[in-house]
């Protein structure tokens, strides 16, 4: 939910859309969570590198992406999941805006 909130609803003036927020809610996250998701945060350590992670992806900077990689191996997200992390971004940078 985290990712689909930073690519998908992330950086805009207009609000999260109701049925999102709601999900997201149903999710366990609070409001501030869900704030701080749209702007590719999270107060947990983990969720934050996968949060970078997916962005890297879903900008297409190879750059960023190996040193996010890394970053997130680090943390100990596994390689599997750091590939699954990026096909989702991938497939959220995909859809049309708005």
């Amino acid at each position: 939910m985290s990712i689909a909130l930073a690519l998908v609803d992330g950086n805009r003036d207009v609000p999260v859309s109701a049925d999102r927020e709601a999900e997201a809610r149903r999710l366990g996250l609070c409001g501030a969570e869900i704030d701080a998701a749209r702007q590719g945060r999270s107060f947990d350590a983990r969720t934050s590198r996968a949060l970078a992670l997916a962005l890297a992806a879903a900008a297409h900077d190879g750059d960023r992406l190996a040193d996010e990689r890394e970053r997130a191996a680090r943390s100990g997200i596994s390689a599997e999941v750091c590939r699954e992390i990026e096909r989702l971004a991938e497939s959220f940078a995909a859809l049309p805006a708005g």
